[in-house]
């Protein structure tokens, strides 16, 4: 079960129990009952969630950006990018079309936080980002992103120059 699922492949009750690692070979009919209503259920909430849209980063002089896309045919998809401001601190951000502004945030101080609809969560107390940093800091796992959720998981790292 571990071939590649795709976005069309998630919208199939087939290929959504595939990359829930469900074979429904198995499964009673109850329980297959179960699982088509999770489907069904999730499917629902990806229709009705508005889409992100054309994506319009501003331009900051002396600021670094780096975007992770997927590709599609000739589509690419952005499904986060990193921001190195001019303070020297580093964001991991992750387009959504809800309000919340989802990111990862390391400051210069060390600390690293997860934070959405201005709350921060997971705080950790890591190397500061001076002229001392060394090797690499994991900046967390961050899941379903992608064109569709769940698409992809992409571990972020900081790696000192």
């Amino acid at each position: 079960m571990d071939d590649f699922i795709s976005d069309d492949d998630l919208r199939t009750f087939e290929g959504w129990l595939r990359y829930q690692a469900v074979d429904p070979v198995v499964l009673m009919p109850d329980e297959l009952a179960m699982w088509r209503g999770y489907f069904d259920e999730d499917r629902q909430r990806a229709e009705c969630s508005p889409k992100v849209g054309l994506m319009k980063l501003r331009r900051v002089p002396g600021e670094q950006k780096y975007g992770v896309a997927l590709r599609d045919g000739s589509e690419l998809w952005l499904t986060m990018w990193v921001r190195c401001s001019l303070k020297g601190e580093v964001f991991v951000m992750y387009p959504r079309a809800e309000a919340g502004n989802p990111h990862a945030s390391y400051h210069l101080d060390g600390t690293l936080h997860n934070k959405s609809y201005g709350k921060a969560h997971f705080p950790k107390k890591r190397q500061p980002l001076d002229a001392d940093f060394r090797e690499s800091e994991p900046l967390g796992l961050f899941m379903g992103h992608g064109k569709a959720a769940g698409q992809c998981a992409t571990r972020a790292c900081l790696t000192g120059w």
